[in-house]
């Protein structure tokens, strides 16, 4: 074990944004040598890197540490890694010392000076991958927006029927037949209702519009559900798929959250990043437990709905479910306690599935 300012004779600080990046490098003491601005381009990237080689002597031990690296730093972590470099995500870094101010400048020389007196161990690790688990990244943060948009269009759609005579039952919430219907109606069918008043015209073509798009949204889910089963089949989270409760999608919010082996040290570690584990909350002679609201919600949603299912659905579940009932708990701190439980095993079979290579 060793801190950075042992192990590397420099550091590069980069503050990074959308059109420039301004890069410090420092010795192992923390002193500036030298400071530019790059601009994003792919030409601008280069001269970064080449700058900083010949800054620091062309050695490879050069630590960079990239603020934002999975965001506007994406691209110069990137580069940088492309050549040789060691890349890390900037630390957490207190607020400035009143009175200092705030330049581009001094922010790279805040990033890179905050790193030196951090153990090797704690450094923060861009994942580099481009196989099945960075392709799933993108799967389920567009089906997060897919199905956003599909409420969103739903409710408004809904909210037009029901203000609107337009000859649907909107009592009810809309079924997927009478919204192909709505979608169905031609430029023809539109035309042949000339009788009607501007309000209720106007009000039936939007309401074609809105459908045609929930149906469109409903295609593109099932094309990324598809592809998002094959590839589940292919990763580590294959095996959860044997788990009841828990299918692709939810296999692969799993698998993004957790990563990959070390990302996350242990199954303690796994359910607070879930936000499933219980927060201590007791005071002299009340002992107690509160429910975590932090954590990735995304994938304390997705607990959430396999659990709610395994209640449904597992008989060994329900046999559980009965039991703590009987010891007076109620159904949602049975729930609470099953989301731990089933972390757990998510983790668990994760982390066992990964030791077989994977061959993306």
């Amino acid at each position: 074990m060793a801190i950075v300012a042992h192990a590397h004779p420099f550091v590069i600080g980069a503050d990074t944004h959308a059109r420039t990046h301004t890069l410090a490098v420092l010795t192992a003491a923390g002193e500036q040598v030298a400071c530019e601005q790059f601009p994003t381009t792919a030409a601008g990237l280069a001269r970064a890197v080449a700058w900083a080689a010949r800054r620091t002597g062309g050695d490879l031990a050069v630590l960079w540490v990239v603020e934002g690296t999975g965001t506007y730093g994406a691209g110069l972590a990137r580069a940088a890694a492309d050549a040789g470099y060691q890349v890390v995500e900037a630390a957490r870094m207190g607020t400035r010392t009143p009175g200092t101010g705030k330049s581009d400048p001094a922010d790279a020389a805040r990033i890179g000076a905050a790193v030196l007196p951090l153990d090797t161990t704690r450094l923060r690790r861009p994942r580099t991958d481009q196989g099945v688990r960075a392709a799933l990244q993108v799967l389920v943060s567009a089906r997060d927006h897919m199905t956003s948009e599909r409420t969103a269009t739903v409710n408004a759609l809904t909210a037009l029927v029901r203000t609107t005579d337009l000859g649907i039952d909107a009592r009810r919430p809309l079924t997927n037949r009478q919204t192909t219907q709505i979608s169905g109606w031609t430029t023809q069918d539109l035309a042949s209702t000339s009788t009607e008043d501007l309000a209720t015209t106007t009000a039936r073509n939007e309401a074609a519009r809105l459908a045609r798009r929930v149906v469109e949204l409903d295609t593109q889910i099932k094309t990324n559900s598809t592809d998002m089963d094959r590839l589940v089949r292919a990763s580590a989270a294959a095996p959860l798929l044997d788990t009841t409760g828990i299918g692709p999608v939810t296999a692969a919010v799993c698998l993004v959250a957790w990563s990959h082996p070390g990302r996350v040290r242990d199954q303690a570690a796994f359910a607070a990043l879930a936000g499933v584990n219980p927060v201590p909350a007791s005071s002299g002679n009340t002992v107690r437990h509160r429910l975590n609201r932090g954590g990735d919600r995304r994938l304390n949603r997705a607990l959430h709905m396999a659990t709610v299912t395994r209640m449904t659905h597992d008989p060994e579940t329900r046999a559980y479910v009965d039991k703590r009932r009987a010891e007076g708990r109620t159904t949602k701190e049975v729930r609470r306690c099953l989301k731990r439980y089933l972390a757990r095993r998510v983790y668990r079979t994760l982390t066992s599935a990964s030791t077989t290579p994977d061959p993306t």
